[in-house]
């Protein structure tokens, strides 16, 4: 990858619905090169797929924590599915240490927070919870636009 397609990138993943006429501009390059560039990262893996990033005017008010899981041996997989059927579960992550999985959750109160924390609880093979409630962002850099 050289200069011009970390550009590319970064552009997208700041908005991924910027046409490649303005990143043509933008970028002084010819909107042809800007397209073919963009076809060899999708087919290279280097981009995966587009999506939308939720605005503050959505997302500001949603009660977010992080939730570490024990989970029984072997039961990962079970416990992944069930998880995924869950829409408060925005993400889950395998980790090493003393927890086996770390949630981010998000719901629009701290009713449905704490009612989707007693759900989790309650799947069979998760031994163990531990909550964290997200109180402000600091710092915050997955959310910023990106130049």
């Amino acid at each position: 990858m050289d200069d011009l397609d970390q550009k590319i990138l970064a552009a997208l993943a700041a908005n991924s619905s910027t046409s490649t006429s303005h990143l043509a501009r933008r970028f002084r390059v010819a909107r042809s090169t800007v397209q073919a560039r963009i076809e060899r990262l999708e087919r290279d893996g280097v981009i995966a797929g587009y999506t939308i990033r939720l605005g503050q005017a959505l997302t500001l008010h949603r009660i977010r924590a992080t939730v570490l899981l024990q989970i029984e041996p072997r039961a990962t997989p079970q416990v992944l599915q069930r998880l995924k059927a869950m829409p408060e579960v925005e993400a889950a992550h395998t980790t090493t240490g003393r927890v086996d999985l770390i949630l981010s959750v998000a719901a629009e109160t701290t009713q449905a927070l704490d009612e989707t924390l007693d759900r989790i609880g309650a799947i069979p093979g998760v031994t163990d919870t531990e909550s964290l409630i997200h109180l402000s962002a600091k710092i915050d850099r997955a959310s910023a636009a990106l130049p």
